[in-house]
């Protein structure tokens, strides 16, 4: 199982957004990053900056939110995505990128559920069930 450090994960997209800006050529997993990265304007100078990017710690009670933890997600729910894993993923995707208008927002909601998924996960000292994770996507799907 690939397990990042921190700092590997930073590195990461600080490396893969310098490449995209100085024309290098990226590894296919980098295209996918650096097309996030690109879709996040606000991240851009924090991921210009490697030293402060390493040494910033994000905290959710001054408002902030971790450029790593969000571009991490949105990179795992693209590989889900891509798999269909869970099963019947990529459709409820489909549905709600329909009913928001736009990938990009559904995503944003998938990224909820994933992020209740995983928080339950922890509380229970449990794997996360899949199964739940696809219901509360599909409920973002389907509501009116």
């Amino acid at each position: 199982m690939f397990n990042p450090s921190r700092d590997e994960v930073r590195r990461f997209f600080t490396e893969t957004w310098r490449k995209q800006r100085e024309g290098e050529i990226l590894t296919p997993l980098e295209a996918i990053a650096a097309d996030w990265i690109v879709e996040h304007p606000e991240y851009h100078a924090a991921l210009a900056d490697t030293d402060s990017a390493n040494a910033e710690h994000y905290s959710p009670e001054r408002g902030e939110t971790n450029p790593f933890l969000h571009l991490s997600m949105h990179l795992a729910i693209s590989e889900q995505l891509s798999i269909d894993q869970p099963p019947g993923i990529r459709a409820a995707h489909e549905r709600l990128a329909a009913r928001l208008g736009s990938s990009h927002d559904a995503h944003h909601a998938i990224m909820e559920c994933l992020g209740e998924t995983l928080w339950e996960a922890q509380r229970t000292n449990t794997p996360p069930d899949s199964d739940a994770y696809l219901a509360r996507i599909e409920r973002r799907a389907t509501r009116d």
